[in-house]
């Protein structure tokens, strides 16, 4: 999912080079993605089967390794927008299906392996980005493309046996009324608020930071900066459910956001090999934290289908993040930058507003076999 959802960010540069793309559609078609990941995300939550459908998951690889695949044998934006769209909806749904079975599968005795397995979409934008740079010395946007349609097959042969469980749980007799599923509704409306916004700010950034740096920062650094944000990324997961093990998840997806606010703005405001790097390290080292704990956080609160709502949310926020950002793109990446930064500080407010009387400790919310 790492490699078929985000190649597209270091591939976009060298199509506005070679392919004669404009920057408006260049973000048309990040928003084609993000409005197929709303709608696979709302597949999730129409069709609850969907998430315990072995089908449902291998078809979702098989279709995001066909569009990368075919995207540099379409003539044309229409075809470009329509495959995007299609890639997007195939990762909701992969993503959807594997986060929700991993989070009720690893719940009672691996909680801890919940970051590492998040972190694969790290993996899998580290070597997209790899893959990349090393294919642009000796082929063409066209090669990049295929490169990665090849790399998406192999990791899909790897994933293939992975089947979505359905956890059962033994409901006791003696639970009554109080196993009742607590309100806690007004934590998750929070929290979806501040996922929302973190989506058109974060997406805003996953979409043009690569070509923000490229502008700013000379050599390798620009081509290797997608690299280093998957290489950021692959670990933090694991990093951030660690820390939440010992403090407050609503206070460290707080302190998560307010950092990649940072990052986000450090390439609008300061050029440079530096603050390049710290921007990619930054952003890279919170953008899927923040999804492990807001997804975590909105799974303990016990809210039904939490896990797809708050995917529509943030796929909703991607949507409109270049809608937003392509207004600003005619003075260059700055302003569309720190507009992306400003949103996720906006996030970081609503975080920290959900910390506030945060119940940590819920009864297990009992569920039938």
């Amino acid at each position: 999912m790492g490699v078929g959802r985000f190649a597209y960010t270091p591939i976009m540069p060298l199509m506005h080079a070679q392919a004669g793309m404009s920057d408006s559609m260049g973000a048309s078609l990040a928003t084609a993605n993000y409005i197929g990941y709303l709608a696979g995300a709302l597949l999730g939550i129409a069709f609850p089967a969907l998430l315990r459908s072995a089908a449902a998951f291998r078809t979702g690889l098989l279709v995001l390794a066909g569009t990368l695949a075919l995207m540099p044998l379409a003539q044309g934006g229409g075809m470009w927008w329509a495959l995007r769209l299609v890639a997007g909806a195939a990762s909701a749904l992969v993503f959807v299906i594997s986060t929700g079975s991993m989070l009720s599968g690893l719940a009672a005795h691996a909680e801890h392996m919940t970051g590492w397995a998040f972190g694969g979409v790290g993996a899998g934008i580290a070597l997209s980005g790899l893959t990349v740079v090393a294919v642009q010395q000796v082929g063409s946007w066209r090669a990049d493309w295929l490169a990665c349609a090849a790399l998406t097959v192999l990791m899909t042969a790897a994933a293939w046996g992975l089947v979505p469980r359905r956890t059962a749980v033994v409901v006791s007799a003696a639970a009554g009324p109080a196993a009742e599923r607590p309100r806690t509704h007004c934590w998750f409306l929070t929290l979806l608020t501040s996922y929302t916004l973190e989506g058109i700010g974060y997406i805003i950034a996953g979409t043009f930071l690569v070509a923000a740096i490229q502008q700013g920062a000379p050599g390798w650094i620009g081509s290797g900066a997608w690299i280093v944000v998957g290489l950021a990324a692959l670990p933090s997961c694991a990093l951030w459910m660690r820390l939440a093990r010992r403090f407050s998840r609503p206070a460290l997806l707080m302190i998560a956001l307010s950092l990649q606010a940072v990052g986000i703005a450090l390439p609008a405001l300061f050029s440079g090999s530096v603050p390049a790097l710290g921007a990619a390290v930054l952003f890279g080292a919170t953008f899927m934290g923040v999804s492990t704990m807001a997804l975590a956080i909105g799974t303990h609160l016990q809210i039904p289908r939490a896990v797809g709502l708050l995917t529509a949310g943030y796929s909703l926020g991607q949507i409109l993040g270049p809608v937003l950002a392509a207004p600003l793109l005619r003075h260059g990446y700055q302003q569309a930058l720190l507009l992306g930064a400003a949103l996720v500080l906006a996030a970081a407010c609503a975080a920290a507003t959900c910390c506030l009387r945060f119940p940590h400790h819920l009864t297990p919310r009992a569920r039938t076999a």
